[in-house]
């Protein structure tokens, strides 16, 4: 027990390392290992409505990158990657598994004939504003498991850990 409290996971790992390796800073498991097993949850809560719809987390995020970019609601597949954060190989079978299920279409660039332009189809807008709608009211569901306090708090932090991991100069790094 810590502080009255029983030990989590993180915390019994830690200990058991603390006894193993006494030599070893392992304070930063505490924050690491549970923001780990947190994404962890996170990811099988939110895959429960992607799975509801008949999607992945790729096929969702792609349908949303989509959905997001307005009407006529369509980009190339290079623009896809990079709002998803994906290898254009791994985007091109993503979008050859949404074509095949009639939510998206591919067509030829009109400037250029080597390019293409991947789009949502009338079904595919369909689904993903409903999925998206689910998707909302879940993650909606597992922040209010914070207070409105903490859940202001933890962005903020997030924010400037994940701005000071992606911008390490600007963080006063090398």
């Amino acid at each position: 027990m810590e502080n009255g409290e029983p030990l989590d996971r993180v915390a019994r790992i830690q200990a058991d390392w603390r006894r193993e390796r006494p030599d070893l800073d392992v304070r930063p498991q505490a924050v690491i290992g549970r923001l780990h097993r947190l994404a962890g949850r996170l990811t099988e809560e939110l895959a429960l409505v992607y799975g509801r719809y008949g999607l992945g987390e790729g096929e969702f995020d792609v349908l949303c990158a989509l959905r997001r970019a307005g009407e006529p609601y369509e980009r190339a597949p290079g623009e896809l990657a990079a709002h998803t954060m994906v290898t254009t190989g791994a985007m091109t079978k993503r979008i050859d598994r949404l074509e095949r299920a009639g939510l998206v279409t591919r067509r030829r660039a009109d400037d250029d004939q080597r390019g293409r332009i991947v789009a949502l189809t009338g079904p595919g807008r369909e689904l993903i504003d409903q999925a998206f709608t689910d998707h909302m009211r879940n993650e909606r569901h597992l922040l209010d498991l914070l207070t409105p306090a903490e859940a202001a708090s933890l962005e903020t932090l997030l924010t400037s850990w994940l701005s000071r991991m992606d911008h390490p100069r600007a963080a006063g790094g090398e």
